[in-house]
């Protein structure tokens, strides 16, 4: 199959290809546009999950939960004193009570600061592998010091959001795949109609022994050039509403969406996407004018 995209003198005279402008180039313009930015959307949020996952593998939170100050002051250094001398805990690091109030703050005023409100002890606790056994047996070291306290994986109470971008992601997979198929589909109904416009010039090309394949070669030619020319402009109008969204998620100062980012792998696979969708639109020209040809012709 001919992979030539651009056609000769002798070609555009014969399918009017003098004009500058074709509907189908804007139409994969358009199509290119809205698919790069759902790649893009796929690609930032498969980011940002891994980025959530390594951040959350491995990481506990523990409360000490005992009414009594002197008593909950004492079980949370003996349970700091004992995680740090596992060989499964990394880190172990006992959060200020300051730090707790002023993240009570927004729900409890200036109460949260009150010594006499019974604020669990938490400690922050970093694993080094993050599995199963690693978590149960620090439970068990916990619970043999504080029996009342509570151990939290930060990964189960994060799974929520975790599945939620898993989610997107593969919905904006799927949405790359259904553009690749409307664009085919725009294809087949563009050279259909070429077909049906230049029916007569291709019954003189067959006279004068010119093939199926032939032909089908002149309509594949043009409209890969157009899916080609409409995806670049479509890629890059694409790219810079990327580029200023990335620059506005910047300014927002929020961990999670500061994970949305896009590497230089997403980069090359967006840029790839015109040359991508190009191939597409020529295979699916190919078959299409080939099959015409050979009913009615």
């Amino acid at each position: 199959m001919s992979v030539r995209l651009i056609p000769s003198a002798a070609d555009r005279r014969l399918l009017d290809e003098s004009r500058s402008t074709r509907a189908m180039t804007w139409i994969m313009a358009i199509m290119l546009f809205l698919t790069v930015l759902a790649g893009a959307l796929g690609l930032g949020t498969r980011s940002a999950a891994s980025l959530l996952d390594r951040q959350l593998a491995g990481r506990l939170t523990v409360q000490i939960v005992e009414p009594i100050e002197r008593t909950r002051d004492a079980q949370a250094n003996a349970t700091v004193a004992v995680l740090r001398g596992l060989p499964e805990v990394a880190k172990a690091t006992l959060v200020d009570r300051a730090e707790l109030a002023a993240l009570l703050r927004p729900w409890l005023g200036a109460d949260g600061a009150d010594p006499d409100l019974p604020i669990p002890a938490m400690i922050d606790v970093d694993l080094r592998a993050g599995n199963d056994a690693e978590v149960a047996r620090v439970t068990r070291a916990v619970q043999a010091i504080a029996p009342a306290a509570r151990v939290d994986r930060h990964e189960t109470w994060m799974s929520p959001v975790s599945n939620f971008m898993t989610m997107v992601t593969s919905l904006a997979a799927a949405l790359v795949l259904l553009m690749a198929a409307a664009t085919a589909a725009v294809v087949i109904l563009a050279a259909r109609a070429g077909l049906e416009t230049h029916r007569v010039t291709i019954q003189v090309l067959h006279m004068l022994g010119s093939t199926d394949v032939q032909v089908a070669r002149l309509f594949q030619r043009r409209i890969a050039l157009d899916t080609l020319l409409g995806g670049i402009l479509g890629t890059m109008l694409a790219c810079g509403a990327i580029a200023l969204i990335g620059l506005q998620l910047g300014t927002l100062g929020s961990d999670l969406l500061s994970g949305l980012t896009l590497g230089t792998g997403d980069w090359v696979l967006l840029a790839l996407l015109p040359i991508a969708f190009a191939l597409l639109a020529t295979f699916a020209a190919r078959i299409a004018v080939l099959g015409v040809l050979r009913k009615i012709l």
